[in-house]
C-alpha cells in the first residue's frame, strides 16, 4: 500500500495477558506494512506492555481489567486523536493474520464504511463452542436489528473515516462487537464482509477469557437487555 495512504491507516489491538503472543502479532502488522499501531493493555498482570512496545507498537494501558471493547474504544480513541482516517482492529492472542489486512481494506477504499472479517465455521478449524457462541449472536443480531451478518464476534474490523465519526457502541464487555452491528443499522452506514483467515492454536483455545458457548449466551443477553 502507498505511503500516503497507509499514513493515515492505525492498527488497533485489544490485550489481557497476552505476553505471550503480543510480539509476533506486532511484528507480523509491521512486516505487513503498517507502523501506526497501538496496543491496549487491559489491565493485565504479565509482560504484554514491554513486549509490545519491545515489539514496536504504541501502548496504552488501563489500569483494571475493563473488557475488550473498553479496550478497543482507547484504542480507537488514541487512533482518531492521532490523526487516523482508517481503523483495523485485531485480536492480539495471534488468531488472525496481519495478511489479511489489505482484505479489510479494499472495501474502505472502495467507499464502504465498515467491513467485517468473516471467519470459516468448519469444525475442523474453530473449536464447536466459538461457533455455537458464533450462531446464537448471530440470531440475535438479526432479530434486534435486522442484519445479516455471518460473523458478528469477529474482531477483525476495518472502519472508515465516517464510521469513526458516528460509531459509539457505550459498552465495555465482549458484546462490543455485536454491538457495533447495531450502530451499523442504526446510522445506516455501507457495510462489506470479506473472508479472513482462521487460525487457532494450543495457546488460544487454552485462553482462560475466550468465546465459547456460554459467553455467547452472555453475550446475547448483555445485548438484548441493556
Amino acid at each position: 500500500m502507498k505511503g500516503d495512504v497507509s499514513s493515515r491507516i492505525f492498527v488497533v489491538i485489544p490485550a489481557f495477558n497476552e505476553a505471550r503472543a503480543i510480539g509476533p502479532v506486532v511484528r507480523s502488522v509491521r512486516e505487513a506494512g503498517f507502523s501506526h499501531i497501538f496496543v491496549v493493555d487491559d489491565g493485565g498482570e504479565d509482560e504484554t506492555l514491554h513486549e509490545a512496545t519491545r515489539a514496536g507498537a504504541y501502548c496504552l494501558r488501563h489500569g483494571v481489567n475493563r473488557g475488550k471493547g473498553a479496550a478497543v474504544e482507547t484504542g480507537i480513541e488514541a487512533a482518531r486523536i492521532s490523526g487516523a482516517e482508517i481503523v483495523v482492529t485485531m485480536d492480539g492472542d495471534g488468531q488472525h493474520s496481519a495478511r489479511d489486512i489489505e482484505k479489510l481494506l479494499a472495501p474502505i477504499m472502495e467507499g464502504k464504511d465498515v467491513c467485517l472479517g468473516v471467519r470459516a465455521f468448519d469444525p475442523k478449524v474453530m473449536p464447536r463452542g466459538k461457533i455455537a457462541a458464533n450462531i446464537i449472536a448471530n440470531a440475535f443480531i438479526y432479530a434486534l436489528y435486522g442484519l445479516s451478518v455471518r460473523d458478528s464476534q469477529s474482531g477483525f474490523r476495518a472502519y472508515g473515516k465516517r464510521a469513526l465519526g458516528l460509531i459509539r457502541p457505550d459498552c465495555d464487555g465482549y458484546e462490543y462487537d455485536s454491538r457495533v452491528i447495531g450502530e451499523i443499522e442504526r446510522h445506516g452506514l455501507a457495510w462489506a464482509e470479506v473472508p479472513i483467515a482462521t487460525l487457532y492454536t494450543a495457546y488460544s483455545n487454552n485462553k482462560k477469557q475466550r468465546q465459547n458457548f456460554l459467553t455467547g449466551v452472555k453475550t446475547a443477553c448483555a445485548i438484548a437487555f441493556k
